[in-house]
Protein backbone atom coordinates (compact mmCIF):
# COMPACT_ATOMS: atom_id res chain seq x y z
CA UNK A 1 0.00 0.00 0.00
CA UNK A 2 1.18 3.61 -0.81
CA UNK A 3 2.47 5.76 1.89
CA UNK A 4 -0.37 8.47 0.70
CA UNK A 5 -3.25 5.83 0.70
CA UNK A 6 -1.74 4.14 4.14
CA UNK A 7 -2.22 7.76 5.81
CA UNK A 8 -5.25 8.18 4.15
CA UNK A 9 -7.28 5.17 5.66
CA UNK A 10 -6.15 5.68 8.82
CA UNK A 11 -7.41 9.55 8.48
CA UNK A 12 -10.69 7.45 7.51
CA UNK A 13 -10.74 5.63 10.78
CA UNK A 14 -9.64 7.99 12.92
CA UNK A 15 -12.66 10.64 11.59
CA UNK A 16 -14.99 7.40 12.34
CA UNK A 17 -13.22 6.39 16.03
CA UNK A 18 -15.38 5.28 18.96
CA UNK A 19 -12.90 3.64 21.02
CA UNK A 20 -13.24 5.87 23.27
CA UNK A 21 -15.89 8.14 25.12
CA UNK A 22 -14.46 11.49 23.39
CA UNK A 23 -16.10 11.13 20.19
CA UNK A 24 -19.44 11.58 21.52
CA UNK A 25 -18.47 15.05 22.65
CA UNK A 26 -16.20 16.31 20.13
CA UNK A 27 -17.37 17.87 16.83
CA UNK A 28 -14.97 16.53 14.75
CA UNK A 29 -11.78 14.42 14.87
CA UNK A 30 -8.19 15.42 14.06
CA UNK A 31 -6.21 12.65 12.66
CA UNK A 32 -3.37 15.17 12.06
CA UNK A 33 -1.96 16.92 8.67
CA UNK A 34 1.38 17.84 6.78
CA UNK A 35 3.57 16.53 4.25
CA UNK A 36 3.78 12.92 5.08
CA UNK A 37 7.86 12.90 3.25
CA UNK A 38 9.18 15.02 6.04
CA UNK A 39 12.44 14.15 8.24
CA UNK A 40 10.13 16.13 10.99
CA UNK A 41 7.19 16.08 12.42
CA UNK A 42 5.85 17.69 15.81
CA UNK A 43 3.37 15.80 18.28
CA UNK A 44 1.34 17.55 20.77
CA UNK A 45 -1.20 16.56 23.99
CA UNK A 46 -5.01 16.82 21.92
CA UNK A 47 -7.26 18.90 20.25
CA UNK A 48 -8.89 22.33 21.71
CA UNK A 49 -11.84 24.16 20.98
CA UNK A 50 -10.05 25.83 17.39
CA UNK A 51 -9.34 22.13 16.41
CA UNK A 52 -12.37 20.50 17.68
CA UNK A 53 -13.95 23.01 15.02
CA UNK A 54 -11.92 22.85 12.19
CA UNK A 55 -10.51 19.34 12.84
CA UNK A 56 -6.91 20.39 11.88
CA UNK A 57 -3.98 20.14 14.69
CA UNK A 58 -2.98 23.55 15.79
CA UNK A 59 -5.14 26.14 14.09
CA UNK A 60 -5.73 28.51 17.36
CA UNK A 61 -2.77 30.69 18.97
CA UNK A 62 -0.44 28.00 20.01
CA UNK A 63 -0.95 26.99 16.58
CA UNK A 64 0.33 30.85 15.57
CA UNK A 65 3.01 30.57 17.72
CA UNK A 66 4.22 27.04 16.17
CA UNK A 67 4.17 28.86 12.60
CA UNK A 68 6.02 31.35 14.04
CA UNK A 69 8.28 29.45 15.66
CA UNK A 70 9.07 27.16 12.21
CA UNK A 71 9.43 30.46 10.37
CA UNK A 72 12.37 31.55 12.60
CA UNK A 73 13.88 28.08 11.55
CA UNK A 74 12.84 28.55 7.39
CA UNK A 75 10.40 25.82 7.59
CA UNK A 76 6.79 26.00 7.12
CA UNK A 77 3.85 24.61 8.41
CA UNK A 78 3.50 22.43 4.78
CA UNK A 79 7.20 21.73 5.65
CA UNK A 80 6.40 19.19 8.83
CA UNK A 81 3.81 16.53 9.87
CA UNK A 82 1.63 17.98 13.16
CA UNK A 83 -0.52 15.59 14.67
CA UNK A 84 -1.54 14.66 18.33
CA UNK A 85 -1.55 11.36 20.41
CA UNK A 86 -5.34 12.34 21.41
CA UNK A 87 -7.14 12.51 18.26
CA UNK A 88 -10.50 13.99 19.74
CA UNK A 89 -10.81 16.75 22.05
CA UNK A 90 -11.15 16.15 25.69
CA UNK A 91 -13.73 17.84 27.62
CA UNK A 92 -12.87 21.54 28.57
CA UNK A 93 -9.13 20.55 27.72
CA UNK A 94 -9.05 18.43 30.45
CA UNK A 95 -5.87 16.05 30.14
CA UNK A 96 -6.48 12.85 28.51
CA UNK A 97 -6.99 9.70 30.51
CA UNK A 98 -4.89 6.67 30.20
CA UNK A 99 -7.45 4.80 28.46
CA UNK A 100 -7.87 7.22 25.89
CA UNK A 101 -3.98 7.89 25.24
CA UNK A 102 -4.59 3.91 24.48
CA UNK A 103 -7.39 4.31 22.58
CA UNK A 104 -6.10 6.66 20.55
CA UNK A 105 -2.48 4.93 20.58
CA UNK A 106 -2.19 2.66 17.13
CA UNK A 107 -3.09 5.12 15.26
CA UNK A 108 -0.20 7.38 15.95
CA UNK A 109 1.87 4.21 15.66
CA UNK A 110 1.00 3.68 12.55
CA UNK A 111 0.93 7.25 11.13
CA UNK A 112 4.83 7.00 12.56
CA UNK A 113 5.02 3.73 11.02
CA UNK A 114 4.44 5.40 7.58
CA UNK A 115 6.50 8.91 7.35
CA UNK A 116 9.18 7.13 9.48
CA UNK A 117 10.82 10.83 10.42
CA UNK A 118 14.06 11.15 11.13
CA UNK A 119 12.90 13.55 13.85
CA UNK A 120 10.01 13.72 16.47
CA UNK A 121 9.56 17.42 18.58
CA UNK A 122 7.23 16.80 21.14
CA UNK A 123 5.10 19.46 22.35
CA UNK A 124 4.39 19.34 25.88
CA UNK A 125 5.21 17.07 28.61
CA UNK A 126 2.20 14.78 27.76
CA UNK A 127 3.76 13.77 24.29
CA UNK A 128 7.47 13.63 25.78
CA UNK A 129 5.83 10.97 28.23
CA UNK A 130 4.04 9.00 25.49
CA UNK A 131 7.56 8.28 23.90
CA UNK A 132 9.79 8.63 27.16
CA UNK A 133 7.96 7.30 30.17
CA UNK A 134 10.94 8.60 32.50
CA UNK A 135 11.11 12.33 31.28
CA UNK A 136 10.23 15.31 32.63
CA UNK A 137 9.93 18.21 30.72
CA UNK A 138 11.37 21.10 33.10
CA UNK A 139 14.57 18.59 33.00
CA UNK A 140 14.45 17.36 29.33
CA UNK A 141 13.29 19.62 27.21
CA UNK A 142 15.99 20.91 24.08
CA UNK A 143 17.65 17.12 24.96
CA UNK A 144 17.61 15.09 22.20
CA UNK A 145 16.33 11.38 23.92
CA UNK A 146 16.72 7.80 22.02
CA UNK A 147 12.99 6.95 22.90
CA UNK A 148 11.43 3.74 23.81
CA UNK A 149 9.90 3.37 20.46
CA UNK A 150 12.99 3.63 18.69
CA UNK A 151 12.43 7.57 17.62
CA UNK A 152 14.55 10.05 17.93
CA UNK A 153 12.65 12.46 20.26
CA UNK A 154 13.58 16.56 21.28
CA UNK A 155 11.10 17.62 24.14
CA UNK A 156 9.91 21.28 24.31
CA UNK A 157 7.58 23.19 25.86
CA UNK A 158 3.89 22.98 24.33
CA UNK A 159 3.04 26.49 22.37
CA UNK A 160 0.38 27.06 24.88
CA UNK A 161 2.70 27.28 27.85
CA UNK A 162 4.97 29.60 26.20
CA UNK A 163 1.60 31.97 25.39
CA UNK A 164 1.07 31.54 28.96
CA UNK A 165 4.74 32.03 30.93
CA UNK A 166 7.57 34.50 29.63
CA UNK A 167 10.61 32.20 30.55
CA UNK A 168 8.64 29.15 28.86
CA UNK A 169 8.17 30.77 25.44
CA UNK A 170 12.10 32.02 25.73
CA UNK A 171 13.29 28.67 26.34
CA UNK A 172 10.91 27.34 23.57
CA UNK A 173 12.53 30.02 20.88
CA UNK A 174 15.89 28.65 22.38
CA UNK A 175 14.75 24.76 21.82
CA UNK A 176 13.42 25.60 18.21
CA UNK A 177 16.63 27.18 17.21
CA UNK A 178 18.25 23.97 17.92
CA UNK A 179 16.43 21.89 15.76
CA UNK A 180 18.22 22.71 11.94
CA UNK A 181 21.39 21.06 13.73
CA UNK A 182 19.85 18.32 15.72
CA UNK A 183 18.21 17.04 12.36
CA UNK A 184 21.43 18.00 10.60
CA UNK A 185 23.09 15.65 13.46
CA UNK A 186 20.95 12.55 12.71
CA UNK A 187 21.18 12.36 9.13
CA UNK A 188 25.12 11.90 9.91
CA UNK A 189 24.47 9.53 11.86
CA UNK A 190 22.35 8.10 9.94
CA UNK A 191 24.27 7.92 6.80
CA UNK A 192 27.13 6.64 9.33
CA UNK A 193 25.17 3.82 10.22
CA UNK A 194 23.90 3.08 6.50
CA UNK A 195 27.75 2.92 5.39
CA UNK A 196 28.48 0.78 8.31
CA UNK A 197 25.60 -1.51 7.97
CA UNK A 198 26.06 -1.61 4.29
CA UNK A 199 30.47 -2.93 4.88
CA UNK A 200 29.31 -5.51 7.19
CA UNK A 201 26.67 -6.79 4.83
CA UNK A 202 29.50 -6.84 2.23
CA UNK A 203 31.89 -8.62 4.34
CA UNK A 204 29.33 -11.18 5.41
CA UNK A 205 28.85 -11.80 1.49
CA UNK A 206 32.64 -12.44 1.46
CA UNK A 207 32.62 -14.55 3.65
CA UNK A 208 29.46 -16.50 2.59
CA UNK A 209 30.76 -16.80 -0.65
CA UNK A 210 34.40 -18.33 0.54
CA UNK A 211 32.41 -20.92 2.87
CA UNK A 212 30.39 -22.21 -0.24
Amino acid sequence: MEKKELMDKISKKVRNCNKCPLYKKAQNAVPGEGNINSDIVFIGEAPGANEDKTGRPFVGRAGNLLEKLLDDIDLKREDVWIGNIIKHRPPNNREPQPGEIAACEPYLTLQLKAIRPKLVVTLGRFAMYYFYKGGKISRDHGNLIRADKGLYVYPVYHPSAGLRNGKFREALEADFKRIPQILKQIRIEDNSNKVTSSNQEEKLKGQLSLEI
